[in-house]
């Protein structure tokens, strides 16, 4: 996406002139997009596009990038004063008579930090999203305390975003920046930005590079050393705060912000799993945060209550499908990701009990949720629902594939029918769902994760579970092999492997081989033993939700099924002597 259908205007505003570029319907709210180094506005364009329709949206070049007039002498013409100057100019310019909400990322969220503390811009900034750059003054009084009051923990703070500020040393250096970024460097930086950041192709950054890069290394000689040195003591936010912190930046440590609270009480906090660009890679998630937080803070639109679940940071807002949602893990799941601000689509092939997993999901804390009826094993009926997602309710960011059935019996005894059901429920089932879900995370590019549950059963065999073992360890090792292929791509893959845990599984699993009635005495007996051991599924979506966060590949949960693991891989011998044993049905 390009900025070429845009209305542009130019800007004056001490001694240079800027370049500004407006989407969407005046009338409504303002959202000025500022963007860091070496980049230039375009940097803001995938985000720009998905805003427009709501919004109407601002970006500029700052001062000596992309088509901006640069300060003449540059040195002292970069100062955080100046580009203050800027920013009122352009607020003026666009948005005379409201306060405008401001987005920045890198050097344009450094800047912004600046912007939303003084004093002279107070009533002109409505809300604040920060992301991937810190406020120098922030920084600064968080350097001093741990020079002044050092400790172990912030010693080893200092020293590692010491070694991830690498690269402001060099930027410090005279002349030698330039003539990189002049010669390899600026041919090289689109292959480096997609190769190690993950940034997909296409028209960015654009053939102003070179000399915004040479540009912007006065943004950090004309401010860096001397805010820290001498930091405001002063620097509190004057409007409300949003920061997005991706977990993978190689620039800047997480625990930048730790006390970000004192300087920006209420700050509400994101995390994401990407890298530094996340404007480029992750403008889905972004756009609907900015969104989210704009209109909060919009006069006549209502406060969101916010999510209280543990990981409310990592999931607000993203979208959560789970199938087999209707009870059980699936449910339990579905509660998990809801009590972190997730969006939730609740699929069951039982329609009444999907739609009530959507309603308890709104009311505990998802913003919202809806119930889906479907047959995993239908091939067709999984298309239409994949379509029918995407179309309404946009990509899926984490897919757990969680239907299943419950089959027991002697191999012999196991008909046709019984596995054909059992392996269009437990593993076609799954077949479907990372190929129709997963296929539409690929191809929008921006991460995401899927969680398949397995089994214990997957490498614990048993002479009591031939069919449904096989499904399970089928279903392992294509989670294995989906993670390979996808690893590059920024989407995790995870294998959930619970033992024995307290859901209606057995009271529907069929026994092959017995009668009507000696099935029904099986399933109770069952069901009575799963009851006495007592593993609440709730455990299992635990396990689940932090095997998205951590990008676990197995996960075994309960003791025996991390038990049966370990011997898997350390006593397999012991494994398949315990296999041979009568379960006690």
């Amino acid at each position: 996406m390009t900025l070429e259908g845009a209305r542009e205007r130019r800007v004056r505003t001490g001694g240079v002139e800027l370049c500004v570029a407006e989407l969407g319907d005046a009338s409504n709210p303002t959202v000025v997009l500022v963007h860091g180094y070496p980049d230039s506005k375009e940097v803001w364009s995938e985000v720009a596009s998905r805003l427009a329709d709501r919004f109407h949206v601002v970006l500029y070049d700052v001062r000596g990038h992309g088509r901006s007039t640069a300060p003449q002498p540059l040195r002292g013409g970069f100062t955080l004063e100046k580009l203050t100057d800027d920013f009122l100019a352009v607020a003026d310019a666009v948005s005379p008579d409201r306060p405008v909400h401001l987005v920045g990322h890198d050097w344009g969220s450094v800047q912004s930090w600046e912007f939303v503390t003084v004093e002279r811009t107070r009533g002109r900034i409505a809300s604040f999203t920060s992301m991937s750059g810190p406020s120098l003054d922030h920084f600064g009084h968080w350097i001093n305390k741990r020079l002044t009051r050092p400790t172990p923990r912030r010693v080893g703070q200092l020293l590692g975003q010491g070694a991830k500020s690498w690269y402001v040393y060099l930027l410090h250096t005279p002349v030698l920046p330039e003539l990189a970024w002049r010669g390899p460097l600026g041919t090289r930086w689109p292959k480096i930005l997609e190769r190690v950041e993950k940034v997909p192709r296409g028209d960015y950054p654009t053939s102003s590079l070179r000399t915004d890069a040479a540009h912007g290394a006065w943004l950090y000689r004309d401010n860096v050393r001397a805010r820290l040195r001498r930091p405001r003591p002063d620097a509190y936010a004057h409007a409300p705060v949003q920061l997005v912190t991706p977990l993978g930046d190689a620039f800047l440590s997480e625990r930048l912000y730790d006390e970000l609270e004192l300087w920006a009480p209420g700050v509400v906090r994101h995390t994401l799993q990407a890298k530094h660009w996340v404007p480029r890679t992750r403008p889905d998630q972004l756009a609907s945060w900015i969104t989210e937080f704009v209109a909060t803070h919009e006069s006549g639109q209502p406060r969101a209550t916010p999510a209280t679940g543990k990981y409310a940071e990592r999931f607000g807002g993203q979208l959560v499908l789970v199938t087999g949602a209707g009870s059980g893990i699936g449910r339990a799941t579905a509660f998990a990701f809801a009590e972190s601000g997730a969006r939730v689509v609740a699929v069951d092939r039982d329609a009444e009990s999907a739609a009530r997993t959507a309603e308890l999901a709104r009311l505990i804390g998802a913003p919202e949720a809806w119930a889906e009826t479907v047959d995993v094993s239908d091939e067709q009926a999984m298309e239409k629902l994949a379509e029918k997602v995407a179309a309404e309710y946009g990509v899926v960011d984490v897919l757990v594939n969680n239907a299943g059935i419950g089959l027991s019996g002697s191999f012999f005894d196991t008909t046709p029918e019984d596995w054909k059901k059992v392996l269009d429920v437990n593993l076609w089932g799954v077949i479907h769902g990372c190929r129709l879900f997963g296929k539409q995370m690929a191809d929008r590019g921006q991460g995401g994760h899927i969680v398949n549950t397995a089994s214990a059963a997957a490498f614990q065999p048993s002479k009591a579970l031939p069919a449904y073992s096989t499904s399970k360890a089928a279903v392992l090792m294509l989670s294995e092999c989906l993670r390979a292929e996808l690893s590059g791509q920024g989407i995790g893959v995870s294998a959930i492997c619970p033992g024995l845990v307290n859901t209606n599984i057995t009271s529907t699993a069929h026994f092959a081989g017995v009668d009507a009635d000696e099935e029904k005495r099986r399933q109770k007996k069952s069901a009575r033993l799963y009851g006495m051991r007592n593993y609440p599924p709730e455990k299992v979506a635990d396990a689940i939700v932090r095997a998205v966060v951590r990008n676990g590949a197995v996960v075994p949960v309960t003791p025996e099924a991390r038990g049966a693991h370990l011997m898997s891989r350390f006593a397999p011998r012991a494994l398949r002597a315990m296999a041979r044993l009568e379960p006690p049905l």
